[in-house]
């Protein structure tokens, strides 16, 4: 891709890790050390991947070296043209002002001095509204910020919303060996929780680009 159709190379996911990620849970004896929530057995919410990178990536691969073999780790993925439609304009106009911090969780710092960023969640693109979101390191900055990323993740867990907007990939969908492709900013994902101790993805983000943000 970066030869054929000019996608940037893949990015490192920290200071210590380079392309690739494994996506699979820790073993009990990490369990008092911090690690990444997709090192977990727990469910994890609506997000895009490297949210709190600037440049964002515009997509990552999910390689399945070991698919959940007791059912659990469902893939969800949410088209973001149809997440807006369920916004209010209001809402809209201030998730594209950049009156947000997004917090680095640790695992993933490259620079010691760079603890956050500050920007948008939404931000115009050529074809349609793009995002970037993970709830749980978000703060908004203004009052009118705090206010339309509340109605955001109420929209998030609408059924109507979900329904209209999401499709479900159990692990029976994505065996051993398949490949799943996804562009990172008009998609969102979240996954429910891990039955099998020994589910086992590869990860890798590429095509890093600017969205719309200033760093603080």
């Amino acid at each position: 891709m970066h030869k054929q159709q000019g996608h940037r190379l893949p990015i490192a996911h920290s200071a210590t890790r380079g392309w690739f990620w494994d996506v699979r849970p820790k073993p009990a004896a990490h369990t008092g050390a911090h690690h990444a929530r997709s090192e977990t057995m727990s469910e994890f919410s609506w997000h895009t991947d490297c949210s709190y990178e600037d440049p964002l990536p515009r997509y990552f691969a999910l390689q399945v070296l070991q698919h959940d073999r007791y059912g659990g780790g469902t893939l969800y993925a949410m088209n973001v043209a149809s997440l807006i439609e369920f916004l209010s304009s209001e809402t809209r106009k201030a998730l594209m002002a950049p009156e947000f911090r997004m917090k680095i969780p640790p695992e993933f710092i490259k620079d010691p001095e760079k603890s956050f960023i500050t920007g948008s969640i939404l931000a115009p693109d050529r074809y349609s509204t793009i995002i970037r979101y993970r709830g749980d390191i978000v703060t908004p900055l203004t009052t009118r910020a705090e206010q339309a990323l509340e109605e955001l993740r109420a929209v998030l867990v609408r059924r109507e919303v979900q329904a209209h907007s999401t499709m479900h990939l159990r692990s029976s969908d994505l065996p051993k060996g398949s490949i799943l492709l996804m562009d990172n900013r008009r998609w969102m994902h979240a996954r429910n929780g891990i039955n099998d101790p020994e589910r086992h993805l590869r990860r890798v983000r590429w095509d890093a680009r600017p969205f719309n943000i200033s760093n603080h």
